[in-house]
């Protein structure tokens, strides 16, 4: 689900083993034991429990599991609404060459061709990331100034927002500490600097971000006044109830937001983007069914003037949480579609945010026009 901007390719986005069998028929006795009543005797009916004690947690975790997999895959079903198309309120994640020199005005003219005819009116274009005291350095992005000048003369109406993120503790203890009030004090310094430097607003990926961080409602609060378009990127929404705290309990990292914290972080900003890729389905269809219901869930708790935006998988990766055959734009499209349908279909501030330019495929843009923007 986390954004990785450094697979940029530029300088500078187990499986359970089966319990084992390991008990010998009742007749034959153990070693050191004896076939009447021993010691051996009295193992084999213990490891028997143990085994079926095993095979009763493997059924209360997979039972669930398939459960909600046939649920995800109903959700797929159905046809979406007409009219749950782009509301020209969609987003690009950009890499970092477009700030530190390597792209000129023989690309931004390029990046204006691309998007002509598209729903995209916001750019995310990475410009940090934050040193893990928050702040940040102007070497960061020397030729921002040029990038936005340009965007606002080739792209009129579309804004250039600069994508700051970072690592967080208490899972990554040696990156950034919210808690620290010297630290967000100082990430609304960075934010402060780079609207000074023409940016039309800032757009923050801070991961891991663990549901419930009540110092990331604080840091946001700070941000609102100095910033005149604030962006977050947000995790995606518990599948199921209390998800995140079974996963945080069983991996050490919670992944997911309660349903409640999404809409606290939706209430104080004007814009938030779901990272709804890296979902570990296998499947197509479950994939999709996984983006109509984070796109339900996130309609239900996004008030209705905050820009609610459903990321899609511009990129392609192999991996437990990505397979790149099942995480597809289509997919992402028609689930986005499906949940928009059921929710909220005339919801105006709604779009998608594609994931990400240096990674797409022509592919990925085609998907993008047929289906959500219905251009040729």
């Amino acid at each position: 689900m986390e954004h990785h901007p450094e697979k940029e390719p530029t300088s500078q986005p187990q499986p359970e083993q089966a319990p084992q069998s390991a008990s010998a028929p009742p007749s034959a006795p153990e070693p050191g034991g004896t076939a009447g009543g021993g010691e051996g005797s009295r193992r084999v009916p213990w490891r028997r429990r143990a085994r079926r004690a095993g095979l009763v947690v493997v059924l209360l975790l997979l039972v669930p599991l398939l459960i909600a997999e046939t649920a995800l895959r109903v959700n797929y079903t159905g046809d979406p609404r007409p009219g749950t198309r782009t509301r020209d309120k969609d987003a690009l994640w950009l890499g970092h060459a477009w700030v530190d020199g390597r792209k000129d005005d023989a690309d931004v003219t390029a990046l204006a061709a691309r998007l002509a005819g598209t729903g995209i009116r916001d750019l995310y274009v990475h410009a940090g990331p934050l040193e893990h005291n928050g702040t940040l350095p102007t070497s960061a992005h020397p030729e921002a100034r040029w990038l936005i000048t340009a965007v606002h003369r080739k792209l009129p109406g579309v804004r250039v927002q600069a994508w700051l993120g970072d690592e967080l503790a208490p899972e990554k203890p040696y990156a950034m500490h919210l808690e620290k009030a010297e630290t967000r004090a100082a990430v609304v310094a960075s934010a402060r600097e780079t609207v000074a430097a023409g940016f039309d607003g800032v757009h923050f990926d801070l991961e891991p971000l663990h549901s419930g961080d009540r110092n990331y409602l604080a840091l946001l609060d700070a941000l609102r006044p100095v910033t005149p378009l604030l962006s977050v990127a947000a995790h995606q929404i518990d599948p199921l109830p209390a998800f995140h705290s079974f996963w945080g309990t069983l991996t050490g990292h919670p992944k997911w937001w309660s349903q409640e914290y999404f809409g606290q972080v939706a209430r104080r900003v004007d814009q938030i983007a779901v990272m709804s890729y890296d979902t570990m389905q296998p499947l197509e269809s479950l994939y999709g069914g996984y983006v109509a219901q984070q796109t339900s869930l996130a309609i239900e708790v996004t008030p209705a003037g905050t820009d609610l935006l459903m990321g899609l998988p511009f990129y392609r990766e192999n991996r437990f949480g990505h397979w790149a055959h099942a995480e597809t734009v289509p997919a992402a499209v028609r689930g986005v579609r499906l949940g928009l349908s059921r929710a909220a279909p005339d919801r105006a501030n709604f779009g998608v945010a594609l994931y990400v330019d240096f990674a797409a495929t022509e592919d990925d843009w085609t998907s993008y026009r047929k289906d959500w923007v219905r251009t040729p």
